[in-house]
């Protein structure tokens, strides 16, 4: 069972029942924009557009064009200067939720937390030390 939300367009209120996350009525008007948006880049001039020549040509805005990448309705493939925002910096992405340069810095930073840990672990191996000592039987 859904819940009751307030539409985050419009303010309407809607039954969420995980479709969609606005009304009815906001719904449909963001489908007819994606068709425009799809038709407008479907022509062979128009594959190579930006985000900001999009917008300027269609009316939609910049945070729907990014969700339907987000969601795949939009392949970046087929369309190589579409992207979305990286959830660290700010630049365009087309895979994952981090951009190259923050996925190699944050793959930098956990291999030196690891290898820190490592490190850590072994001194206290080392320090914890266990001696054994002979016992000798005696007759």
């Amino acid at each position: 069972m859904g819940e009751v939300k307030n539409c985050p367009i419009c303010g309407q209120l809607f039954n969420d029942i995980g479709i969609r996350d606005v009304c009815g009525n906001c719904g449909a008007d963001e489908e007819r924009k994606y068709e425009e948006v799809y038709r407008f880049l479907r022509r062979r001039e128009n594959r190579a557009a930006t985000i900001e020549r999009i917008v300027e040509a269609t009316g939609c805005t910049e945070e729907m064009l990014h969700k339907w990448v987000r969601k795949g309705r939009l392949q970046p493939a087929l369309f190589p200067n579409l992207g979305y925002p990286c959830d660290n910096c700010g630049k365009l992405t087309q895979t994952g939720k981090l951009c190259e340069s923050c996925s190699t810095n944050l793959q930098k930073d956990l291999n030196v937390f690891e290898a820190g840990r490592e490190f850590r672990e072994g001194v206290a191996r080392r320090e914890r030390g266990t001696y054994l000592s002979e016992k000798t039987k005696r007759y």
